[in-house]
Order: structure tokens, then C-alpha cells, then sequence
């Protein structure tokens, strides 16, 4: 996905990072064990699936055993996170839109509506609802959104999706921390479509306590603030 407004631009879109081996890359999940780290972090690594599982293998062989997060943009096809099953311990994906003419436009991601609903569906089906223990996340899943200005996001759709068809009980994360970082790609796409002009400001509060209200309205009591599950 390439999100005209993303957070982590830098990182995600100008191919910042260095190739490491398969190899290379077991070790760094045993380092990061061994330095007592709960859990190894996946980001982003849909792309890269065959690659992780290498790495994994080599890991797991040689004591790796802390639990597998796999933190995504949620645009990922049910035939890979099938290979998965059983691998993975905690999904953590952005339900990002609940319109597929919104996510083609801002993060160049036809039909993701379509696509992450089924792929949410199926991270359910592997890992359940969020299970913690000790107040460390030990298995399950962990659903992120962010709120958008303007309402671009389509958050009530997407919270009556959540509550309707995954669970009530299922751990969700209403964000607020968007920022309007003005760049390039961003600006030519206000430019274009002046619709999308809300992009240049931060949410207000009063559009971030209308997601939530909507999400305690709809029985979701986990993550949400204010909430009994919190």
C-alpha cells in the first residue's frame, strides 16, 4: 500500500532498510529474545512471506519461541494467510477503509474493502479473540484504526463490520494520532481532487469521540477508551 499521507514515509516509501539472509534475519529474532523482548514483530511483511518463513524456520530450530505478531496494513490475500495458520500467534492489522474508491485513491489499494474484510475473517478464524496474560497480548486478534479527517476512513462502517461479523469481544485500537505530513504525494492528491482537502489538518476531538461512541454503541469493550475492557 503506498498511503499518501503515511506516518512512517521515510521507512515505507523510500526504501530505507538493509537485505539481510535468511539466516541473518533468524538471528536477529533470537537477539531480540534473548534481550527478553515478548514477542517478534512482523511489520508490514506480506510481500515477504516465503523470505519470513525461512527466516522462522531457522529460528524456531535454534529456540525461538516467543510469540509471532504479524502487524499489517490488513490487504493481504486469504491464500497466504493460510500458510500462516498455525505460525502466526497475534494478527494485528489496520482496518484502514470502508470504501474501495477511497483506498484506490489514497493508498493505491484497489477492492481493499472487499480484501480486508475476508482476510480479517480469516486471522479470526485462526487466532480468536485477543487473549492477555500477565498484561502481555499472548495470542489473538488486535484490529487498529485509524480515524481520518473528514471522515474518510468510513470508521462507523468499519466498527459495524468489526462488531457484526468478527466479535463483540475483539480488541480494537480507535486511533487518533493522524498528522498531515504535506508530502508530495499528498499534495498532488489534494491538488486533483479537492474533496480530500480535510487531509491537511489533524482530526478534531469531537470526530475522535464520535468513533468511539459509536464503537461502546455497538458492544465494543476492548481497547476502546472509556470502555469496561480497556
Amino acid at each position: 500500500m503506498r498511503c499518501v499521507y503515511c506516518q512512517n514515509y521515510p521507512i515505507s516509501h523510500r526504501g530505507e532498510g538493509t537485505e539481510v539472509t535468511d539466516e541473518e534475519f533468524g538471528l536477529m529474532m533470537l537477539s531480540l529474545q534473548e534481550r527478553g523482548c515478548h514477542n517478534i514483530n512482523l511489520v508490514t511483511p506480506s510481500h515477504v512471506v516465503p523470505m519470513v518463513l525461512r527466516g522462522l524456520l531457522f529460528a524456531a530450530r535454534n529456540g525461538l519461541n516467543v510469540p509471532l505478531v504479524y502487524n499489517t496494513g490488513g490487504y493481504d490475500a486469504v491464500e497466504t494467510l493460510k500458510l500462516l495458520d498455525g505460525i502466526v500467534d497475534i494478527y494485528m492489522p489496520d482496518i484502514k477503509y470502508a470504501d474501495n474508491e477511497v483506498a484506490l485513491y489514497l493508498s493505491d489499494a484497489p477492492h481493499y474493502w472487499d480484501v480486508v474484510r475476508e482476510a480479517v475473517s480469516e486471522m479470526q478464524h485462526q487466532v480468536g479473540d485477543l487473549t492477555i496474560k500477565g498484561g502481555i497480548a499472548r495470542r489473538g486478534l488486535l484490529i487498529r484504526h485509524l480515524v481520518l479527517p473528514g471522515g474518510l476512513a468510513g470508521s462507523s462502517t468499519v466498527l459495524n463490520f468489526i462488531a457484526g461479523e468478527i466479535s463483540q469481544d475483539t480488541y480494537v485500537n480507535v486511533m487518533e494520532q493522524y498528522q498531515s505530513n504535506l508530502s508530495e504525494d499528498l499534495l498532488r492528491c489534494i491538488t486533483n481532487r479537492p474533496g480530500f482537502k480535510d487531509l491537511c489538518r489533524g482530526i478534531t476531538r469531537s470526530e475522535y469521540q464520535e468513533v468511539i461512541s459509536c464503537a461502546a454503541s455497538l458492544g465494543l469493550h476492548r481497547g476502546v477508551p472509556g470502555s469496561a475492557g480497556e
